[in-house]
């Protein structure tokens, strides 16, 4: 048990459990001042309740957590419970500079953020996403059954014991990961998954054929067959070269996918795909 090898007792478990549960719907009350900041003082109600016994010094711990937040909901277990420790560090020593919560949570959201959007949106989720597609694309019903679980199993997981593992650990963790390279580490290394994945994908689940084709002296010769002669799948890569291109001038993808559905009908109309 995660509990026995962190040195939880009950209260402290019963305490990362409803951090758990209260971080999953972190970003269902975004605002565009402090972000998810509504969602992380939710989260820290029972834990600031369970710490603090005046009603001044709760409204202070309310106000504390009541500051801009934003990161991977995924991985923003970990920092609550990261937080939790904090405040019963906080609670028990008058002394101790408050404000250094707030600066844990922010120089964590940032560096957390880059690991929980490489590894679970932009890599876990494109691998699962693929996995998915390739049954769905075969009429499967496993399709987005199995992209449901493959992706959502593991990002719950990591949502539920994140708390756990920050609680247990404490403060210590942020100097033991940035003193050991860990992050970079991880960081480099789901970049480069999602790359490999997105690249075959790119080959194996795009599609752009021309259905062109010129006559000359009696011979009648496809436009897609002198491309593909040239270079199998070219048009499909250039798509998605495109579509990266207009992503990077932050054209919104709704954009981009309206113009390709609105490309494959004109096209289609005329005869050229």
């Amino acid at each position: 048990m995660i509990s026995e090898k962190l040195n939880l007792n009950k209260e402290d478990v019963k305490m990362c459990r409803q951090l758990g549960w209260r971080s999953l719907p972190l970003s269902a009350a975004i605002e565009m001042e402090k972000f998810q900041a509504l969602g992380y003082v939710r989260a820290m109600i029972p834990v600031i309740n369970r710490y603090y016994q005046t009603e001044e010094e709760r409204i202070e711990g309310y106000k504390r957590h009541w500051e801009f937040f934003n990161t991977t909901p995924t991985v923003a277990g970990f920092i609550t419970g990261l937080s939790a420790a904090m405040e019963k560090q906080a609670s028990e020593d008058t002394t101790m500079d408050r404000t250094s919560i707030n600066a844990v949570k922010a120089s964590l959201m940032g560096p957390l953020a880059g690991i929980g959007d490489s590894i679970f949106w932009g890599s876990w989720r494109v691998i699962s996403t693929g996995i998915g597609l390739s049954f769905a694309m075969q009429g499967n019903v496993l399709g987005p059954i199995l992209f449901l679980i493959l992706y959502n199993v593991p990002a719950c997981i990591v949502r539920y014991y994140g708390p756990f593992i920050g609680f247990g650990l404490g403060s210590k963790f942020l100097n033991q990961i940035s003193n050991s390279g860990l992050m970079q580490m991880l960081t480099k290394f789901a970049t480069i998954i999602g790359l490999m994945t997105v690249g075959a994908m790119s080959s194996s689940m795009v599609s752009l054929k021309l259905t062109y084709v010129f006559n000359s002296n009696g011979v009648e010769t496809s436009v897609q067959s002198l491309i593909d002669s040239i270079m199998p799948s070219a048009l499909p890569l250039a798509l998605v070269f495109i579509c990266f291109y207009f992503l990077k001038k932050n054209v919104k993808p709704i954009t981009i996918i309206v113009f390709i559905i609105l490309f494959g009908i004109v096209g289609r109309f005329i005869g050229i795909v």
